[in-house]
């Protein structure tokens, strides 16, 4: 009964990720939305920050609540938590201090775990999406925290997706930085990221010319191998064919082992 009681929970949560994966990343993508507008319209209305900041606390309220319900549908809970930390990280985090920048941290996790967990892309199209996220979110993060600083130097939109790009890419040329504590912690995250990023991407390069030739070479020795058993098939063919022409008479012909007749002439 314990197995098919585990059996049941398996599938009810399989069922709950299938059909709530679209409606949270919806919601990702309104929480995208609602932490850019404030940040890239400096000078929106009081109602619309509101609204934006009451979008953005809407959007992690669905996500626990997405985390509670897998939780509770789990067949072992505590396994459960203990292979997802990030996702409870993310789901705590904004609730320790209520820091915009600690939601945006908390969004992404959990969509990341949610991603990796429902989804079987390609590796490729997540790096890819991954790369892009971290360049506007990490631009976004830095304009908000050094915009307003007296000695910082990225003041505008673009000067932040330069230093991002810089920044990810473990380039820095130095041209511009970040001047407060924030924004470095920001700085290291985006390098530690780049060089993680580019490591998967080189590591899955080498990994798919490995098998490429891995390929080839058991091809190879297919080939090899099939060429040997058909010589030998050939040789023993010959080979019975030889015992075959020299073991019996030819049509006509003397049996094998007799001396021939040779008639003697007539006197």
């Amino acid at each position: 009964m314990a197995g098919k009681s585990e059996t049941g929970d398996n599938a009810a949560k399989e069922r709950w990720e299938r059909r709530t994966q679209g409606p949270l990343l919806v919601t990702a993508v309104l929480f995208a939305i609602a932490y850019a507008v404030p940040i890239v319209m400096t000078d929106a209305d009081p109602w619309l920050r509101t609204a934006c900041r009451y979008v953005e606390w809407s959007v992690w309220a669905f996500f626990a609540l997405d985390y509670a319900v897998r939780l509770r549908l789990a067949p072992n809970r505590w396994a459960f938590v203990r292979e997802q930390p990030l996702a409870l990280l993310a789901v705590l985090l904004p609730l320790l201090q209520p820091l915009r920048l600690l939601r945006l941290v908390s969004a992404l996790l959990l969509v990341g775990q949610r991603a990796r967990m429902t989804f079987q892309v390609r590796l490729t199209t997540y790096v890819a999406g991954s790369c892009a996220g971290l360049l506007v979110f990490g631009s976004l993060a830095v304009l908000e925290v050094e915009r307003n600083s007296p000695n910082g130097t990225i003041r505008t939109l673009g000067d932040a997706v330069w230093w991002s790009f810089t920044t990810m890419t473990t380039v820095g040329y130095g041209d511009l930085a970040p001047t407060t504590g924030l924004g470095r912690v920001l700085a290291i995250g985006l390098m530690l990221s780049g060089i993680a990023l580019l490591g998967v991407v080189t590591a899955n390069i080498a990994a798919w010319f490995i098998a490429r030739f891995d390929q080839e070479t058991s091809e190879e020795r297919r080939q090899t191998a099939a060429i040997e058993a058909l010589t030998a098939e050939v040789r023993a063919l010959r080979e019975e064919v030889a015992e075959l022409r020299g073991g019996s008479p030819a049509p006509g012909g003397p049996a094998p082992g007799a001396s021939p007749h040779v008639s003697s002439p007539r006197s």
